[in-house]
């Protein structure tokens, strides 16, 4: 019985979560759409009467009541509970009517009972109303029938006084509820949030111990890196001094700020700093204890409007005398849907209001991410000027993220070799060069990899066999540390192994043909890597170009060649990845102004840390259109923005074809400013072009015989010299061209009966083979 039994909550709770994904789907749909939607229903339910040979008067009403009912559902679930509580107990007057006559008034003085009841329940909070309800109705009308053949009087005012008593014990009921989740629930979730008030065994808070001012600010000097960060926290030491100094000598001054905004990656130390600023408060006395209650946007939001605001108001209860902590503030206003987030809204309004209110007994401190956490405050104004207090923390540098892992180590009583040390200092720099040290989490990625490089200790201490030295027991070397690295860092979108500067060159040389390119791309590489000597050595380093003009004719390699310039910025650590996003017009182009804006950002997000690839880039300037292209500008205007703002983290490749190119970049500016750098690829000789088909074969595991490269070289001279390559796609018409001679091949073999063909034969083109293919390209 038990299993049943504990498996029925779960059962419930997954009904409640679809409940509520209807309810939230619901009342995302617009009111105009949902009355819409209401007389369809109305008017099918007429027609289907109609059809059906129904009276259409009951049936619409029928579906009017349904409709409205389901409206009643979804606003306010508890109250169409009750309802259907009330209603059953309508429905018993017939029985009523019976026992005290048609004519009697107890029958509807009985009927009646329910509405008082009703609204009564509704009053009584922390208990379903809707139960409350029916525990009071059904004894009231267990009673009225037992006494109906006695005394109707009686029976009556009997019914009346069993619900006021059950009405009475849900109300104790309640009072007891709601002190159970005070006494229990609330110091229990202190207790397990970090940083929160501690709570004696006998359930009461314990008192406060004493802090010095020069205690707190220790223990902030002793925080790793964050140079901004505690300079700040000692200017707001400062004027809390200086404040303390004005009014001892008689002077009126303003209270010192209390609320701030915290801002910067994750992992930088916000929790952290954000209980040493309550100790410092603390210390000054202007908090009554230093703790530090921790929520997010779960803990301040409720289920339905009205709620948010009881949960917003205990929260900041249970933080009153300290610090609240928010972390990912942003998330209180949740416009993600395009629809208003009232819930979010209204925690933030009660927010504000506390945080006015109770100025001289709280601190709150809101943290997030920079840019979310601009926007979030220009959301209200009421934010912007109650958290004018605005600290910024920086990634970590890799030699602090170092010292963090040092630090974490002697904790655990454990400690690096002598070659561990500058192996993981150079995966720190690598990391931070290619800009993805807040994407791995700053100092909470170096928790995970010290607990992960111990654990990868302690499989290979126990792997050995035989009896280890308490030195191996607490020694992570430079194989465990690499090993937890590369485990950790697979998990995350942009880090991979450092792509080889040699290989992708080697890829770039063994390419047919595009010496111009080659030379071109070289080039670009020494530069980038003189640039980089000069900024390791602290000279100075004008800015390098990061986004290209390709320019030239179909089929030339250019998105091959984007590919391989990637490899290039990401071995260098110019880049997070060497990946390539691929784009055209439709890509960045919406279907209405607004939409084109946010459909390139979001293209652009995506390439973050590797190379956008625009082909056709003339494209998104379409002259033909006699009012201009104002989609098309949109998205030109917002690559220009990102192209200029995210330089640091992205490579931008226009290409096509070139006279198009030169008069797309003629028609903004900043085009031309930004895009300076062009590749100019050229068209294949005949030559290359052999080339390409017989190192596609070669991969494919086929070759040309003498008399099909013969045929080759012929058919390609052919193209070259009559101007034609260019419009057959240059590369593209090579590898057209070996795949249609393969797949005759294929057909010829398979004509003659395949089974006594050889490895040669399976492997081989023919000139008839080619012959044959040209003909099909041709449409002969």
């Amino acid at each position: 019985m038990r299993e049943p039994d504990r498996a029925r909550p779960t059962g419930r709770a997954a009904a409640r979560d679809v409940f509520e994904q209807v309810r939230l789907g619901y009342f995302r749909l617009s009111p105009l759409l949902r009355r819409l939607i209401y007389a369809a229903l109305l008017i099918g339910a007429v027609g289907l009467a109609l059809g059906m040979g129904w009276s259409p008067l009951n049936a619409f009403l029928v579906t009017l009541t349904l409709l409205a009912f389901a409206a009643l559902t979804l606003r306010f679930p508890r109250a169409a509970a009750t309802l259907v509580v009330v209603a059953a107990w309508v429905l018993l007057l017939p029985v009523f009517q019976s026992l005290y006559g048609t004519q009697s008034s107890s029958s509807a003085a009985l009927t009646l009972l329910a509405v008082p009841v009703a609204g009564l329940a509704h009053l009584i909070r922390w208990v379903p109303p809707w139960l409350t309800t029916l525990m009071a109705l059904v004894p009231a009308a267990v009673v009225a029938l037992a006494l109906a053949a006695v005394s109707p009087g009686a029976a009556l005012w009997a019914a009346y006084g069993v619900a006021a008593a059950v009405l009475v014990y849900r109300f104790v009921q309640a009072r007891q509820a709601r002190a159970a989740l005070a006494g229990t629930e609330q110091p229990a979730r202190l207790r397990v949030r970090e940083g929160g008030h501690p709570v004696s065994a006998s359930g009461e808070q314990a008192a406060p111990p004493p802090i010095s001012v020069e205690e707190a600010l220790g223990e902030l000097d002793s925080m790793i890196g964050l140079a901004p960060v505690k300079e700040q926290v000692r200017s707001i030491a400062a004027s809390i001094e200086a404040s303390r100094l004005r009014k001892e000598a008689g002077y009126s001054t303003e209270p010192p700020m209390r609320h701030f905004v915290f801002v910067g990656p994750p992992g930088t130390g916000k929790t952290s700093v954000a209980r040493t600023v309550a100790k410092i408060f603390y210390a000054f006395g202007l908090l009554e204890t230093p703790y530090v209650v921790e929520a997010q946007r779960a803990d301040l939001v409720g289920e339905f409007l009205g709620a948010t605001a009881i949960k917003t108001n205990e929260l900041v209860d249970r933080a009153l005398g300290g610090v609240l902590f928010v972390d990912e503030a942003y998330s209180l206003i949740n416009s993600g849907d395009g629809q208003p987030d009232r819930f979010g809204a209204e925690a933030v309004q009660t927010l504000l209001k506390r945080a006015e209110d109770d100025r001289d007994r709280l601190i709150i401190i809101l943290a997030g991410y920079e840019k979310e956490m601009t926007s979030f405050l220009s959301s209200n104004p009421g934010l912007s000027s109650r958290f004018a207090g605005r600290v910024r923390f920086p990634s970590y540098a890799p030699e602090e993220l170092l010292q963090i892992t040092e630090l974490l180590q002697r904790r655990r009583g454990d400690r690096m070799a002598g070659d561990a040390g500058p192996a993981l200092l150079a995966r720190f720099e690598d990391v931070h060069r290619r800009t993805i040290v807040d994407e791995l989490g700053n100092a909470r990625f170096v928790r995970s990899l010290v607990e992960a490089a111990a654990q990868a200790r302690d499989v290979r201490v126990v792997g050995a066999g035989g009896s280890p030295t308490t030195e191996d027991l607490v020694t992570t070397s430079a194989h465990d540390v690499a090993k937890a690295f590369d485990e950790l860092t697979a998990r995350f979108r942009g880090y991979q192994a450092t792509p080889s500067l040699e290989e992708a060159l080697a890829d770039l040389d063994r390419m047919a043909g595009l010496e111009p390119v080659k030379r071109q791309v070289h080039a670009i590489t020494a530069q980038l890597r003189v640039a980089r000597m000069r900024q390791e050595r602290g000279l100075p380093t004008p800015a390098q170009m990061r986004h290209f003009v390709f320019a030239g004719p179909p089929g030339t390699g250019k998105t091959t060649v984007a590919r391989i310039l990637g490899r290039i910025f990401a071995a260098l650590g110019l880049l997070a990845q060497p990946d390539v996003v691929e784009a055209q017009r439709a890509d960045l182009v919406g279907q209405h102004l607004g939409a084109t804006a946010i459909k390139t950002n979001e293209l652009v997000d995506r390439a973050l840390g590797g190379v956008l690839f625009v082909d056709e880039a003339y494209s998104l300037i379409n002259t033909g259109y006699a009012g201009g292209d104002a989609f098309g500008a949109e998205a030109v205007q917002t690559l220009l923005k990102r192209a200029e703002d995210d330089r640091a983290r992205l490579v931008i490749i226009l290409a096509g074809y070139e006279r198009e190119m030169d008069g797309f970049l003629a028609t903004n500016p900043g085009l031309a400013s930004r895009f300076s750098q062009r590749v100019q690829f050229p068209s294949y000789q005949p030559g290359e072009l052999a080339e390409i088909a017989e190192l596609l074969a070669e991969r494919s595991g086929d070759r040309f015989d003498e008399a099909a490269r013969r045929d080759l070289a012929e058919v390609f001279t052919w193209v070259c010299d009559e101007g034609l390559i260019d419009g057959l796609g240059n590369g593209r018409f090579a590898r057209s061209l070996f795949e249609r001679a393969a797949m005759r091949r294929d057909v010829r073999l398979a004509a003659l009966g395949g089974g006594t063909a050889s490895a040669a034969d399976l492997t081989t083109i023919t000139s008839a083979d080619l012959r044959a293919a040209v003909d099909e390209l041709a449409g002969r």
